[in-house]
């Protein structure tokens, strides 16, 4: 891959100050992006964005589910930066609980960040990339949007979601000269597993053909190739990067 084949482009990554969404900034900004982290904590988005590499990136307060702020933040964002020529949709929280014992706000608060949020930007950056006949769109997904998973029923219907919603703006925006992509990682090595027991490492580790949890730069990777010149002739996949855990 070459060192700057994203050289003055524009990337504006949501849930961008830690973790997946973090490593994927590093990675954009080392190919020559300017980055826009996008996070609830505005502070530390900014902290985020000083500390990537290279030059005049920012960081960004939003509630990915709130269509107004999701509206002045891209506003802000191309005010500052330019116009939007890639959008990773990253935010993502977890509200686990058996299906009898969830509770309706932590159904809501799961869709609202996970798939609407991806919804809302995607629908704000979408008219600019068309006018302009260019642009990448990328979710962030999850196995668990494949597989489903036991305790996490809004969390999977969030990320399927996100699946369908990646194929149905593929398919919508194709003509115009935009890309949509998913990727699905599996068990990763982030805040959202630090919880877990070394005894609940190691049953996961037995479940993946590779041996290991990944790690935030292994998702960064393969997101940096599905934004980039090199993938011009994808659109709607969804890649799984998760050791072959699902195959």
């Amino acid at each position: 891959m070459s060192t700057n084949e994203l050289e003055g482009m524009v990337a504006l990554v949501t849930g961008g100050s830690r973790g997946i969404g973090l490593a994927i900034c590093r990675s954009l900004a080392g190919g020559g992006a300017r980055v826009a982290v996008v996070g609830r904590d505005g502070q530390r988005a900014e902290e985020a964005a000083a500390a990537l590499p290279g030059e005049r990136h920012r960081g960004y307060a939003c509630d990915v589910g709130d269509s107004t702020a999701v509206q002045s933040t891209v506003a802000a964002v191309e005010a500052d930066l330019g116009p939007i020529d890639i959008l990773v949709n990253n935010a993502g929280i977890t509200r686990d609980n058996i299906l009898l014992r969830m509770k309706d706000e932590e159904f809501d608060e799961v869709i609202n960040t996970n798939l609407k949020g991806a919804f809302n930007f995607t629908r704000s950056v979408s008219r600019g990339m068309m006018k302009r006949r260019q642009g990448a769109i990328l979710n962030v997904a999850s196995v668990v949007g494949l597989t489903g998973n036991a305790g996490q029923a809004n969390y999977a219907a969030s990320k399927a979601g996100l699946l369908g919603l990646t194929k149905s703006v593929a398919k919508e925006l194709a003509s115009r000269g935009v890309r949509c992509n998913a990727i699905a990682p599996g068990f990763v090595n982030t805040d959202m597993t630090s919880d877990l027991t070394e005894a609940q490492v190691e049953a996961l580790a037995r479940l993946i053909p590779m041996g290991a949890l990944g790690e935030p730069d292994d998702i960064a990777g393969a997101a940096r190739f599905l934004v980039g010149p090199a993938a011009r002739y994808i659109t709607g996949q969804v890649l799984a990067v998760d050791g072959g855990m699902v195959m």
